[in-house]
């Protein structure tokens, strides 16, 4: 992952004066639906060059990360402004241990975060179905007994895809891969590199053995999701 940090810096560079995601384009050409989501950021800089670092993985369809295992960086389109924001401010300050997102964030001001978090939330939703109250496919007795001892849709609200409050994500059909990463990362203790500091998922994922969150990351990974990787166009030309 120390390897995609690189990437990242050399991308943000290039992307500042070039645009950066699906939904911009050329000034002349961009519909007008697409200007919208693309406003000026604070200050007259604008949102592409903030983004740029984010879309060098989180853009691109399939994209994989190596660190701590290799998985798919997670979905962040359709995820609300105060969920992203939360996490990279937890990334910043420490909370979460992750050697690339801790460079990243660090380097993000206050409002930074905030253009960031608005602009991935604000991102058009025209593909994305809306849910049902009830899951899209139910899960066996074994993560059903698991579900019911996490207690998981008390946060994650309805479908998983509702949470209570809007700093906590929507999980419905997040890459498997990246939720078990994530779940034994908050089991993670005295790791420089590794590990999420939050006690109530702690506490949770530390009554799981590995193969129980996988066997959890899997079932919810599995279900319809408001959540989407939105393809910057430059890396999707000719097709």
């Amino acid at each position: 992952m120390n390897l995609l940090f690189n990437a990242f810096l050399a991308l943000g560079v290039a992307c500042v004066t070039s645009l950066a995601h699906s939904q911009s384009a050329t000034p002349a050409a961009a519909p007008a639906q697409q200007q919208a989501v693309a406003p000026a950021a604070a200050g007259g800089v604008s949102i592409e060059s903030k983004v740029a670092m984010c879309m060098g993985c989180h853009n691109i369809r399939g994209y994989q990360a190596s660190f701590p295992e290799v998985h798919k960086v997670p979905m962040i389109a359709g995820q609300s402004a105060k969920y992203i924001a939360a996490a990279l401010t937890a990334y910043k300050n420490g909370d979460r241990k992750h050697p690339t997102m801790r460079g990243i964030a660090a380097s993000l001001t206050e409002q930074d975060v905030a253009t960031i978090a608005s602009y991935y939330e604000s991102l058009p939703k025209e593909e994305v179905k809306p849910l049902a109250e009830k899951q899209s496919r139910e899960p066996n007795a074994q993560v059903a007994g698991l579900l019911q001892k996490a207690a998981c849709v008390s946060c994650h609200g309805a479908n998983f895809s509702k949470p209570i409050d809007p700093s906590y994500p929507k999980i419905a059909g997040q890459h498997a891969d990246y939720l078990f990463v994530a779940l034994k990362a908050y089991k993670t203790e005295n790791n420089p590199a590794v590990g999420r500091s939050n006690g109530v998922m702690g506490a949770i994922a530390k009554q799981f053995s590995n193969a129980e969150l996988k066997a959890l990351a899997s079932y919810v990974g599995s279900l319809d999701s408001e959540l989407r990787v939105h393809p910057e166009p430059r890396f999707h030309r000719g097709r």
